[in-house]
């Protein structure tokens, strides 16, 4: 007979075999790190309204005194004080944090003169070929005598400077420079020396001023460089620099981090180019789009990217996988932990080695802010549960996220902080919770299927169920004496399956509404693309980490790895690609209103209550949570004004964007921005500033417009047509409006989009009219006669005059002198309302004779500020004035709307002058 097991009781079978069997109701004093740090975050959204720190620090000490006392009578009376101190001291600390210094007086000095500057490296990138030539990152560019340089782009530098030229017109001076007060980054033109950090360099340049962009939701390039140190930037021949010697030792800690993640990225770009590898077959061998996809994937050096496939990643909501974010850093951290228990390591000892191992990842990826908020979350995290008796997911969240907020309460309003903290509330607060009430049980059930004494004790239907696996099992036993397990095998593999299930569309339901605020965007197929990648990810991230390693000793060595990843990594851009083709994988959507936003997180709270309250409650949450993520996509009525013509600039630096929204409210964008100058004719564009989907899209998403009626192009220069892509892409325009076909790759690239899209395209020439939403369109230029079968021009502007009543609008475009010629000799202009001033007010647009037909109520010109080419011309503004003609120009008021009455009245609304 065997020998007789121990006793075993409900509870001892509950602890040892099924720890997380009873649902835990959501209480304070179970997770009060948690409840502490949402105080916090409440009251750094109320330092937003600014208050003294004095104040602040009087209250925080009378609201302890309050606490300690309520503590000496009732500990629950003390629990709104104890609230209170934590919402003061979020105040407290959000006032005291330091900001980026906005380095106003290194600006005095980007006044277009060439100035010497000496400064020390504190960061160097080497650049992918084909780079732009004016800061490599993503401003938007501004060329001038830069765009002569055709020496390509190789590195780019970041120097904090020592000192800086001051020029008068008799003398020039070397002028020393605070700490934080002078750091500029120079794209460096041809090749170059090698250089170190910490070098002292000196060299000429003219330094330039990020544009900012006064439009809702635009993304501001300048705030980005100022919390990296940089608040100017600049182009210079690699021949023009000097190295200094150095009088001390300058040894930067973070420059020393980018040089290891640079190297990293450049051995395994150096296996890509081996022989090793390209004798392999094409399926097995790793392209350098593979390398730019592995690079940015491991090493978080995005440099090497492809647009194509970034663009496929987004579209599928899967780009967090296979770029290094605060998601990478917490599942490594994650799998590291998991797999040190199933090697029985102990709880402390499996803690300490995934610090240490997810720690020297995140050096090695730059250590940039993201990266080391996810890992201080993820190791406040680890070691709160270590010390926590009840090893609380959400009292160890609350943990993590209130260090993070002391240490940086601006965090809070920080998109990677905000989707790192609710993609665990919603694993830990609701999926699995839910999994709890219905097969999670079932699940664990299945383990040890053989040892019948675990049936002790357990719930009948769960010991029920052991019984019939095991009798489903009995036939299979003359097999092989495990096979009796293969159908609890079998049925665990599923629930844990429908546990992944569970957790991914709950996670997606949630990541619904900030997908939706800082992305636009609703990615349908984002829970099937995940759960068909992150199994190969999991496979393919070990496997090149193998090739990398291997490839450090030799080549050969890590061809067969090397294979392995090209064939996994193929196989997931394959699956990507065939979802990318389908019409609905990308919904483009505008950003909730601010009490729908509430309302969802409230509702994300009580789910978190109900799934812990009862079956009944989690049956609620059920319910609650998918209402919840349609509230946020369901669409809203765009914000227009019935009976009135509107007429918006948009500042979008030096180009043009206009949008007019028809009396009965449908919409039309007139052009889109760009980069000024010749586009590069590659789709590849290593720039990830797209002012079409940075700038222009933000603006018609905080309008509320889902899609466009018409997308017209005045003509094919790319600050006009650069940001049109994007704009074709996201609110897919019924129509697409041009004039003539010029000889351009890029605008050809447009017209293919379009055709893509299913969009119409319609060329317009003079003597059309058009009836569009209550309004007349008349086409004004180019004639119909007129052909440039050579490179675009400005005389191949779209000219439309728009009659609303007894007001009108005309858009001249690029128009010049010819054009505005053939219009006045064709009779074809009469007074205006509002003129959109040709060609950013050049001297060369806008004559007399044009300006006298057209006799503009206003005019509005769209010019970027301190542009290098002297728009708007001195010339041009007297010119209006003596028109009686009120000006506005973006460069001065920002986005400027003219509302335009059916009686002839029209109404001027300009933005902030500054940001």
């Amino acid at each position: 007979m065997p020998p007789a097991r121990p006793a075993l009781t409900s509870g001892s079978i509950q602890r040892d075999l099924w720890p997380q069997a009873a649902v835990e109701p959501l209480r304070v004093r179970r997770a009060p790190l948690l409840a502490a740090a949402v105080c916090f975050a409440i009251g750094t959204v109320m330092a937003r309204h600014w208050q003294p720190p004095i104040v602040l620090l009087l209250a925080l000490a009378l609201l302890a005194a309050l606490a300690w006392l309520g503590f000496r009578q009732s500990a629950r009376a003390s629990i709104a004080a104890v609230a209170a101190i934590w919402v003061v001291t979020g105040l407290w600390c959000a006032e005291i944090q330091p900001v980026p210094s906005a380095q106003q007086t290194l600006l005095t000095y980007a006044d277009g003169l060439s100035r010497t500057v000496r400064g020390h490296i504190i960061r160097i990138q080497e650049l992918p070929p084909n780079a732009p030539t004016n800061d490599a990152d993503t401003e938007a560019r501004d060329w001038s005598e830069d765009a002569a340089e055709t020496q390509p782009a190789t590195l780019s530098i970041d120097l904090a400077l020592d000192s800086i030229e001051q020029v008068t017109p008799d003398l020039a001076w070397m002028v020393p420079l605070a700490d934080g007060e002078g750091g500029i980054r120079i794209t460096v033109l041809g090749t170059a020396n090698t250089f170190t950090c910490g070098d002292l360099l000196e060299a000429p340049v003219r330094l330039k001023v990020p544009e900012r962009y006064r439009d809702p939701g635009a993304w501001q390039y300048a705030d980005y460089l100022l919390d990296q140190g940089i608040g100017a930037h600049a182009n210079i021949k690699a021949a023009a620099i000097t190295r200094l010697p150095k009088p001390l030792a300058n040894w930067n800690p973070r420059c020393r981090l980018y040089a290891a993640q640079a190297w990293a990225a450049n051995r395994l770009t150096r296996y890509i180019h081996s022989r090793a590898n390209n004798t392999l077959p094409a399926l097995a061998r790793l392209s350098p789009d593979d390398a730019g996809m592995l690079n940015a994937m491991l090493f978080g050096d995005r440099t090497r990217l492809s647009h194509t496939l970034r663009l496929g990643f987004e579209r599928t909501g899967s780009f967090h996988l296979f770029v290094v974010s605060g998601m990478h850093v917490a599942l490594l951290a994650g799998g590291i932990f998991w797999f040190s228990r199933r090697l029985r390591l102990g709880d402390l000892s499996a803690t300490l080695l995934t610090i240490a191992l997810t720690t020297a990842y995140a050096l090695i990826t730059g250590f940039g802010a993201p990266i080391q908020r996810a890992l201080a979350m993820a190791t406040i995290f680890l070691i709160t549960r270590l010390l926590s008796r009840d090893r609380s997911v959400l009292n160890a969240l609350g943990a993590a996220a209130l260090v993070v907020l002391v240490w940086s309460p601006r965090s809070l309003f920080e998109a990677s902080f905000q989707m790192t903290f609710l993609a665990i509330v919603a694993i830990a607060g609701i999926a699995i919770p839910l999994g709890e009430w219905s097969f999670l049980p079932h699940a664990r059930a299945t383990r040890n299927i053989s040892d019948r004494w675990l049936d002790v004790g357990l719930p009948p239907r769960l010991a029920q169920l052991r019984v019939m696996l095991r009798l489903f099992g009995e036939p299979l036993t003359p097999i092989h004496r495990r096979a009796a397990t293969l159908p609890a095998r079998l049925l665990r593999s599923l629930l844990w399956a429908l546990e992944l299930f569970l957790i991914g569309i709950v996670a997606e339901m949630v990541m619904v509404l900030p997908m939706a605020i800082y992305f636009h965007r609703a990615t349908v197929f984002a829970l099937p693309t995940n759960m068909l990648s992150i199994p190969l990810v999991a496979v393919l991230a070990p496997a090149a980490i193998l090739t990398f390693l291997a490839s450090l000793l030799n080549p050969w060595l890590a061809a067969l790895p090397g294979a392995a990843t090209a064939l996994l990594l193929h196989g997931i851009i394959a699956i990507i690609g065939h979802i990318t083709h389908v019409a609905s994988a990308d919904l483009r959507i505008p950003g909730p209103a601010l009490w729908i936003a509430l309302c969802v997180v409230a509702c994300w709270v009580f789910c978190c209550w109900a799934v812990r309250h009862s079956l009944r409650g989690a049956v609620i949450a059920t319910i609650v949570l998918p209402l919840a993520a349609v509230a946020v996509l369901w669409p809203e009525p765009s914000l227009t004004t019935p009976g009135q013509l509107e007429v918006t600039a948009i500042d979008i630096g030096q180009g043009d964007s206009l949008l007019l929204v028809a009396p009965t409210g449908q919409t039309m964008l007139m052009d889109a921005g760009g980069p000024t100058g010749a586009l590069r004719e590659t789709s590849e564009a290593t720039s990830r500033f797209d002012v079409g989907e940075q700038v222009v899209a933000p603006y018609l998403w905080s309008r509320r417009i889902r899609r466009l009626d018409i997308l017209a192009l005045s003509h094919a220069h790319s600050d006009h047509m650069g940001g049109m892509p994007a704009i074709l892409r996201s609110f897919h325009p019924r129509e697409l409006w041009v004039s003539i076909d010029p000889s351009s790759a890029a605008y050809a690239d447009l017209l293919r989009e379009a055709a893509t899209l299913g969009i119409a395209v319609r060329h317009l020439h003079a003597g059309q009219t058009l009836p569009w939403a209550g309004t007349q369109v008349e086409v004004l230029a180019p004639a119909a006669t007129y052909t440039n079968p050579r490179a675009p021009t400005n005389d191949d502007s779209l000219v439309l005059r728009l009659q609303y009543g007894q007001s009108s609008v005309l858009l001249a475009g690029d128009a010049e002198a010819a054009s505005e010629r053939a219009m006045l000799t064709a009779s074809l202009l009469h007074p205006v309302t509002l003129l959109k001033v040709g060609h950013h007010g050049s001297r060369t647009s806008t004559g007399l004779p044009f300006l006298t037909a057209l006799a503009p109520h206003d005019a509005i010109i769209s010019v970027g500020r301190n542009n290098t080419f002297g728009h708007p011309r001195a010339e041009v503004i007297t010119r209006l004035a003596e028109a009686h003609t009120r000006l506005y120009r973006t460069d001065e008021f920002g986005l400027t709307t003219f509302l335009l009455t059916p009686d002839g009245q029209i109404q001027e609304i300009t933005g902030a002058a500054d940001n």
